[in-house]
């Protein structure tokens, strides 16, 4: 085998928002060496038989010709916001990334992950978001560098990772409910610079969370500059969204006014006028801020996160249930539960390990058939599953359809599915997010297939640092999709969650087919994608 393999016949968006002519994509090494013209006879460009050595006359002797047919050859998809760094080793999530296109993903978000960590530190990552992340297969703590080794050619998709900041903190103050000293500031600065030393693409918090939802923006400004001295983005789950996102928006602000961070806002959603007036300001203020959106009007996330107040101790989730099982802790929270009677029949149950059967029932349906208040539910349910709940919940009506449209069509706005893909009733965003940004924005006309390369794929390589990638060009990593636009749309729904898209049946990454006809090839060329040396 000689390393080479042609796209044949593919159409690729053009800047002006039409699609080229037909034309051959010659991959080699990995990479795309030449693009020419269909019916071009003779040696492709000087340049790449130079620097690469493949000849027209060479594809008779290639590893092989993926005939296009017309479909357009999209640059592969970077999902700049998911919960993939177990779930990337399933073969049933593999398929359902790649058939949306994807062949890249940034995980670590929500400042919640598996890495860097001592053995305390893991255990306690892994059992807090253990609805969101799952149980790596063969990862047991370290460093970031050793967890980004697993995934080098062992799946089928490329993994970036942000160092999470809310496990730093752990590693560093445990579940302390209270502002870092200087010297823990200190401790989580040195972590942090290791951590991006082992080839992080940033730092994120998740400041709804804990244990960063204690933190003070002393602490988060001094993590700002350390990713700002390597150019690198300090990607955040504010500490609030809908009519909380303005005042959220503002403290990312003041951060990065001081730190001089580039700033990247995870999943935005709420009243987008407010919103977007705020990003612009930011932007013609001279900050670097963008931002991922998912294409959907229900979120998911732990329910101790979205059911609990901050003050119980839910970094620890065995005191947490302690305090729960409390009569004087019960009393307390009747206060908070009887502010939360809007929320209660927005719930719908994603994972509750040991009751499987609420999986995919609302809370007023479970709390029925259990002959039990809402409240005095969520509490059974966090109780018995030790915290490892999840659920699905509408967003309140400050979000609306207009808004999720106006949102994704701005600039600054980068494709992101939030995925979590544990629980026997997920949200569905994991297996269509993308394909439905293509289908509702390209197929309506509100974006051209040059905006979606954008959107759904060089921004975020430039955001990121992802070297290479973002566009078909010669010298660019060829990770590529090929996209029927007629069929392209997402299948996935809230009651049949796990139905992989449509649209999207061949995929390259690295130069070697993962998806053919549909169907995953068994291939494994993804890695670890490290941002290049500062």
């Amino acid at each position: 085998m000689n390393g080479t393999i042609l796209v044949r016949d593919a159409r690729l968006p053009q800047p002006d928002g039409s699609l080229s002519e037909p034309v051959d994509l010659h991959v080699a090494r990995g990479r795309i060496a030449a693009v020419t013209r269909a019916d071009a006879p003779g040696i492709v460009e000087r340049a790449a038989v130079d620097q690469y050595g493949v000849f027209r006359s060479d594809v008779e002797q290639s590893d092989g010709i993926l005939d296009a047919q017309g479909r357009v050859a999209m640059p592969g998809f970077v999902d700049a916001h998911t919960h993939a760094e177990a779930a990337v080793f399933e073969p049933d999530v593999q398929l359902a990334m790649l058939r949306q296109g994807i062949t890249t993903v940034v995980a670590g978000q929500d400042g919640v992950s598996f890495a860097p960590t001592d053995r305390t530190a893991y255990e306690w990552a892994s059992a807090y978001f253990a609805a969101v992340n799952g149980s790596h297969p063969t990862f047991a703590g370290g460093s970031v560098g050793d967890l980004l080794t697993t995934y080098h050619r062992t799946v089928p998709v490329n993994v970036a990772y942000l160092v999470p900041h809310g496990t730093l903190r752990y590693r560093v103050l445990g579940a302390a409910q209270r502002p870092a000293s200087d010297e823990e500031i200190a401790a989580m600065v040195g972590l942090l610079e290791r951590a991006l030393d082992d080839g992080a693409c940033g730092f994120s918090t998740g400041l709804e969370y804990v244990p960063a939802a204690y933190a003070d923006e002393r602490e988060l400004i001094a993590l700002a500059k350390v990713a700002a001295a390597r150019g690198l983005p300090h990607v955040s789950h504010m500490r609030g969204y809908e009519d909380r996102g303005v005042g959220a928006f503002e403290e990312l602000m003041r951060i990065a006014r001081v730190s001089d961070v580039a700033t990247h806002v995870s999943h935005l959603h709420g009243p987008a006028h407010d919103l977007l007036e705020q990003v612009r300001a930011a932007r013609a203020a001279g900050h670097d801020v963008t931002y991922d959106s998912y294409p959907y009007l229900r979120g998911c996330s732990i329910l101790s996160m979205v059911a609990l107040p901050t003050w119980l101790p839910l970094a620890d989730p065995a005191a947490t249930v302690d305090a729960l099982r409390d009569p004087a802790v019960t009393k307390r929270l009747g206060d908070h539960f009887a502010g939360l009677t809007d929320l209660w029949p927005r719930i719908t149950f994603a994972s509750v390990p040991g009751m499987e059967w609420a999986e995919g029932m609302t809370l007023p349906d479970v709390a029925s058939r259990l002959g039990r208040s809402a409240p005095d539910t969520v509490v059974e349910i966090l109780t018995t599953t030790a915290l490892r709940a999840s659920c699905v919940f509408a967003q309140p009506p400050t979000n609306s359809p207009e808004s999720v449209r106006t949102l994704a069509g701005y600039e600054g706005h980068l494709a992101g599915s939030d995925a979590i893909y544990w629980g026997g009733q997920p949200h569905p965003r994991g297996w269509g997010a993308f394909a439905r940004f293509l289908d509702e924005h390209v197929r309506s006309g509100s974006w051209s297939w040059w905006d979606a390369a954008e959107h759904l794929s060089a921004r975020a390589a430039r955001r990121f640092a992802l070297a290479d990638r973002g566009e078909l060009v010669p010298g660019a990593i060829a990770d590529i999709a090929l996209v029927d636009p007629g069929q392209v749309r997402d299948e996935a729904t809230y009651e049949t969650p796990r139905t992989p898209a449509s649209g999207i049946e061949d995929v390259l990454v690295g130069g070697v087919p993962v998806l053919a006809g549909g169907v995953l090839t068994g291939a494994t060329p993804g890695h670890a994608v490290r941002p290049p040396p500062a």
